[in-house]
């Protein structure tokens, strides 16, 4: 013992060492403690012990001492039982001296003002978690050694939160602060992982110990090392949200460039417990368990700094690894999709949220699918769930795919973890013979998301729509040669299989009706994907969808699909495809001439095949709209509104990690160099760096509605933000506290392409050229809603737009034999004062058409609000392009939160909108 440790302690009838007052006292929780505190004098309590005997404690010196008492010890003991109950008696006492300590201010200044305390508080739980790692050798002991080290880590790294922060940003910078953390986060992962192996031992030998101890003992033991478990995965999860910690992860090469979080992930989704599937309990925590892990594995994936696809695909053995840890996303996606919500809503009692299990499947899905070092691999392991699911009856498709409801929906949550809770049960489950007297141990969940059902079942649809695109796409320059029409061929050949065998509860459509059912389910898709643009999907997606659509239309064959007709193609992964009546068209040779490709004597005319590359957007004067514009005219199905065949990429406010947008690296820097002069010069370095690793991958919008109408209403306040470096750095952290994490180099992205495609609207929007342009003869006329100018014209970006907005202005007069459209460009060419009567055409913040109608009132107040100070004006909404439902940029009791509310209101769909956001039209 350390000289002055017995001054902490001193007793009436004989002396009782520190280690005697740590196991008497551990029992008090901070209440209990608290009333001693409160009835004694110079902060020293009275307690009586199991023996009778009458102690007196200085809780002030206990609390200094404790901590390097406990360090002393386990340095000092045998790995043992023992050690693990002492230590967790001790952690249980300091985490709750931690809880009491904002309360009395000599345990603050001791507990968490004391830098040489803290420090000490920090060392114990890194020396826990090491000490902790040699225990593997009991991975199969049947004792208490699983259940009090499993406690003993969540106790270990929620003491973190009691004595440092209870909020996670500042938890993550001490961390990544301290010069232990990359052994901190190593450790951690593993005693994380020796957990969860604690947990399959259980669950795989449980059905030995049911012959000799009760059901009820037994449940209770596993539903607790599920708690465990989860108590402490959720701790690196919450670490893992915040940048600074996230970051450092990724530059820990035994973590991800060795595969440590994929070991622990792979171990975690292998966790099955067939014989619980009765106990509520245990299945909704094994569930939340592998959607936890799968949010570790997005916040990593979709980190910027760092790509942590390439990191594991570095070497052979981690890209396999990382392979089987997507096979088992696919599988719990299999498993997910098979079962019928209805059927699951008749015969399930949810009482426990089972978290976003299939939807951070998806999510991860749709990542992997969109790097070529997994894309083969999913459309192998994939393709024949996604057959089956439009091989279903219309009705099932329409209520699973293209509805706003499901009967069941996921809810996560946040396990609230209680240490003196947890640490008690163990202790005094090993300190009895029969668990049976033992009472469940149930903590609170508090919920996650106030994400609305709607949404959740557009989140949904939108990652289905952008799996099939990223598993379509063909990049010639990333993609590999064999990978070209995998997809197509393999989803042509899964058709013919037994879809009931996948999905259960089902009708199917079988026989020579297949065809037209499979066509049928892909149009409704297709439809009701155009409403989720562009809160939940890109344009870039629904365009491959279509494309996709087309292809596999032209080479099915109905008098192909014959009943128990399935045959096997090992090269396609179990899928032959007898139903090809040609190969699709190839439109990647970029060496070719592209006039020559698409020209009348061409093969290809009829079909194509989306390139995500913008080389090929102008050739010759012609632009890509151009030459589809006609062909896609035969190819649209019955039943299908014409549809624009708009190829070009998408431009989204995506992220710096994605591919350049066709031009190339050299054109890349020279932009960043001209635009943002004030940059440093080590984030332009990055910048380039990480574009040119993360090349194979398609951008995202990164920022939801509420964050894009923040930027708009700052940008009346500020319209030049982007040159102004700190100011972006202030608004991409106030935007990451109403969304996702927005960065710096992201807000700037978003604000170039929004100043960009708002260039374009105003061009898009001028008048035609007159009839001796040099174009006009060469066209055949006269061109409207895209521009003519060579790619690198001054004043216009490179990379063409895909908003709805300016593709509806394209497709007004396509064809002379069509009838009047209601408004025509006006051709204003910049922002034109507004005036009543008007017509105009409403966009949004992304420069996406919202709809048309007329201008009400410019001058004055409305509702209480000042026109001329808003820099709004109102408007009559005659034809609404946006769902109904959408938000307004002014709402108001009075005149309506959205769309739909304001037609209740009022009458009429009279709404407040931004005037840099109105277009001029007149009617014809």
């Amino acid at each position: 013992m350390r000289q002055g440790e017995g001054e902490a302690i001193s007793t009436v009838e004989q002396a009782i060492d520190l280690i005697s007052v740590v196991k008497e006292i551990h029992g008090l929780n901070s209440q209990e403690l608290n009333k001693l505190l409160r009835d004694s004098e110079n902060f020293t309590i009275l307690f009586v012990t199991e023996q009778g005997l009458d102690v007196k404690i200085d809780v002030e010196k206990l609390a200094g001492f404790l901590p390097l008492h406990l360090i002393a010890v386990l340095v000092s003991s045998d790995r043992d039982e023992a050690l693990l109950r002492y230590l967790l008696c001790g952690i249980r006492i300091l985490h709750s001296l931690c809880e009491l300590a904002p309360r009395h201010t000599k345990l603050e200044q001791i507990l968490l003002d004391d830098v040489k305390v803290s420090e000490q508080l920090i060392d114990l739980v890194f020396y826990v978690l090491i000490v902790l790692n040699d225990y593997r050798q009991d991975i199969h002991d049947s004792g208490p050694v699983p259940v009090l080290l499993s406690a003993l880590v969540a106790c270990s790294f929620y003491l973190l939160t009691g004595c440092i922060s209870s909020q996670w940003q500042d938890l993550a910078l001490v961390m990544v602060a301290h010069p232990k953390v990359d052994m901190f986060m190593d450790v951690a992962c593993r005693a994380i992982h020796l957990v969860v192996r604690f947990l399959q031992n259980k669950l795989s030998v449980q059905h030995i110990e049911i012959c000799v101890k009760s059901s009820s003992t037994t449940e209770s033991m596993v539903n607790y090392l599920c708690q465990q478990c989860e108590a402490s995965l959720q701790f690196l999860q919450l670490l893992c949200q915040q940048k600074p910690f996230r970051e450092r992860i990724l530059k820990n090469k035994e973590l991800c460039g060795k595969g440590g979080i994929l070991f622990l992930a792979q171990s975690i989704l292998k966790l099955h417990a067939p014989d619980f599937a009765e106990s509520s309990a245990i299945v909704a925590a094994l569930s939340r368990l592998k959607a936890k892990v799968l949010s570790i594995l997005l916040h990593l994936c979709e980190a910027e700094s760092i790509s942590y696809l390439d990191e594991v695909a570095s070497s052979p053995a981690s890209l396999d690894l990382a392979k089987s840890v997507a096979f088992e996303v696919l599988e719990l996606l299999k498993t997910g999709l098979s079962k019928n919500p209805k059927h699951l809503s008749a015969s399930s009692d949810r009482t426990y949220p089972m978290g976003l299990l299939q939807l951070n499947a998806m999510r991860l899905a749709d990542i992997f699918s969109d790097d070529s070092n997994f894309r083969s691999y999913i459309t192998v392991y994939f393709t024949e769930i996604l057959s089956a699911i439009f091989s279903l009856s219309h009705g099932d498709f329409l209520s699973m795919w293209c509805s706003a409801d499901l009967p069941v929906r996921e809810e996560d949550a946040t396990l609230y973890y209680e240490v003196f809770a947890a640490a008690g049960w163990a202790l005094d489950s090993v300190s009895s013979l029969d668990l049976s007297n033992t009472s469940n141990l149930e903590f609170t969940f508090i919920p996650n998301s106030n994400m609305s059902q709607a949404s959740y079942v557009h989140q949904r649809t939108s990652l289905f729509v952008k799996i099939i695109a990223n598993l379509h796409c063909f990049v010639p320059n990333i993609c590999e040669e064999q990978e070209r029409n995998l997809f197509l061929h393999k989803f042509l050949g899964c058709l013919r299989m037994d879809p009931s065998k996948l999905l259960l509860s089902y009708a199917f459509i079988t026989g020579p009706q297949k065809a037209s059912a499979v066509q049928r389910n892909l149009r409704s898709l297709l439809s009701h994907a155009e409403s989720l643009i562009p809160t939940f999907l890109n344009e870039d997606d629904l365009q491959l969808l279509r494309v996709f659509f087309d292809q596999l239309q032209s080479l099915m064959n109905p008098s192909e699909f014959e009943e128990n007709r399935v045959q096997d193609d090992r090269s396609l992964g179990g899928c032959s495809s007898p139903l090809l009546r040609r190969e699709p068209p190839n439109l990647n040779n970029r060496n070719g001439n592209l006039k020559e490709e698409m020209s009348e004597n061409s093969a290809f005319q009829e079909e194509h095949f989306y390139v995500r590359n913008s080389h090929m957007d102008q050739a010759d004067g012609v632009t890509r709209r151009d030459m589809m514009d006609d062909k896609d005219k035969s190819i649209t199905p019955s039943g299908l509104k014409e549809i624009d065949r708009d190829v070009q990429n998408v431009e989204t406010s995506g992220s710096d990690t994605s591919s350049t947008k066709g031009k190339n690296a050299v054109d890349k820097l020279a932009e960043c160099h001209r635009e943002n002069a004030d940059v440093r010069e080590d984030e332009k370095v990055e910048t380039v760096q990480t574009e040119e690793k993360h090349r194979r991958k398609r951008k995202r919008t990164i920022m939801n509605d509420e964050q894009v109408t923040i930027m708009e209403r700052a940008l009346l306040d500020e319209p030049e933000m982007q040159r102004n470096t700190a100011l972006i750095q202030s608004w991409a952290d106030k935007l990451s506290h109403h969304g996702s994490e927005v960065t710096c180099s992201q807000l700037r992205n978003w604000l170039n392409n929004r100043k960009a495609r708002l260039a374009r609207l105003s061009k898009d929007a001028r008048p035609p050229p007159e009839p001796d342009n040099a174009f006009a003869g060469k066209q055949g006329g006269p061109q409207q809603g895209h521009s003519l100018r060579a790619p690198d014209s001054p004043g216009q970006e490179t990379t063409p737009s895909n908003t709805r907005g300016t593709r509806s202005m394209s497709r007004m007069n396509t064809s002379e034999n069509s009838v009047a459209p209601e408004f025509v460009d006006y051709g204003a060419a910049e922002f034109v004062q507004c005036k009543p009567g008007q017509f105009i055409v409403l966009v949004d913040g992304r420069g996406q058409e919202i709809g048309k109608g007329k201008v009400h009132q410019v001058q004055g107040k409305w509702w209480g609000k000042s026109l001329e100070e808003s820099g709004a004006c109102v408007v009559d909404v005659v034809d609404l392009k946006a769902d109904r439902w959408v938000k307004l940029p002014y709402p108001s009791e009075s005149t309506g939160t959205s769309f739909e509310d304001a037609e209740k209101k009022l009458g009429v769909m009279r709404v407040m909108w931004d005037s840099n956001k109105i277009f001029m039209l007149r009617p014809q």
